[in-house]
């Protein structure tokens, strides 16, 4: 056997150990590929009814926020409402405001009378 006998025996081995390399690694991203696919049909599998329970769990949420959202909106307008008569009583009765004002002075300015009953016996019996 010649040289160039002995140059195709090794390019004839190289290429079977190539090829057995190739078809190693395209065996390895088949079963790679295969495992993919079954992670996701499970992913699928499993997430499929969580959104679904989400969505229901969202639902019902919302259904108590609207309540109270409308409860806020009618106490928004019953208070504007009282602000509103309180504004027009205020403004149409001045001077009973006015004499109401001086009323509660006065009566933070007097002593309470429970005090001065008190009082008066003990000087008397001195």
């Amino acid at each position: 056997m010649g040289p160039g006998g002995i140059a195709t025996i090794i390019a004839a081995s190289s290429l079977a150990v190539i090829s057995i390399a190739l078809a190693y690694a395209v065996v390895k991203v088949g079963r790679l590929v295969d495992q993919a696919g079954t992670a996701i049909t499970d992913l699928k599998d499993e997430v499929a009814p969580l959104i679904e329970e989400v969505t229901t769990t969202v639902e019902l949420v919302n259904g108590p926020l609207h309540s109270v959202n409308r409860l806020t909106k009618n106490i928004e307008e019953f208070s504007t409402k009282i602000t509103d008569s309180a504004e027009d009583f205020l403004d149409k009765n001045s001077l009973a405001m006015n004499a109401a004002g001086a009323l509660l002075a006065l009566a933070k300015t007097k002593k309470p009378a429970s005090k001065k009953k008190s009082d008066k016996p003990e000087q008397g019996s001195e």
